[in-house]
């Protein structure tokens, strides 16, 4: 594996966690809190971004203007029965969830969330890592490459390695910081 392989699946782990941060609820309201939510459309379970145009009218309300006003009970029905924890509110034309703000206890509950995929994050670069030095460890049995060469790519491999898992501390501490503002 190349130095630019393993840089670009690393990054796609970084992505991936940051991707699951944005799952996690601020006290603010943010279009990305649905990206997980699939909603059952004609026997189908289709993500809800592409049966509906999702906004933010106000820091507190998510708006949910559906391409096809027939979907609109199934879409309330989805998220009702979701573990978000939202109500929905139909007028017949879109949806309005009113997103309230944070209590304290809840605030640490999702810093613990968003602990939690930052530890899956770390988990799968360092299975990359893994992965990489053994395939060095490999060259190095098999006579390809020196120790000396073996030695000098696996702490390559540890450096990239490192730098990756700060930045998805750095991503974490960030999404800590927006989670507990009031």
């Amino acid at each position: 594996m190349s130095n630019q392989e393993l840089e670009s699946s690393m990054r796609k782990s970084v992505e991936a966690a940051q991707r699951t941060f944005n799952t996690i609820r601020t006290g603010r309201a943010n279009p990305s809190l649905l990206d997980r939510l699939t909603v059952e459309y004609y026997g189908a379970d289709t993500p809800l971004k592409s049966l509906a145009t999702l906004s933010t009218p106000d820091s507190q309300t998510i708006a949910i203007q559906p391409f096809d006003l027939s979907s609109l009970p199934l879409i309330e029905k989805a998220i009702s029965t979701s573990d978000l924890g939202f109500t929905p509110n139909n007028d017949g034309k879109l949806i309005r969830i009113n997103v309230p703000p944070l209590t304290e206890e809840r605030r640490k509950e999702f810093c613990k969330l968003a602990s939690k995929y930052a530890e899956e994050g770390k988990v799968s670069l360092r299975n990359i890592r893994r992965d990489a030095i053994d395939k060095v460890k490999k060259l190095e049995k098999e006579g390809e490459i020196s120790e000396d060469q073996s030695r000098d790519q696996q702490e390559s491999i540890q450096k990239l390695t490192d730098k990756f898992i700060t930045e998805i501390e750095k991503h974490l501490s960030d999404k800590e910081a927006d989670i507990l503002k009031v």
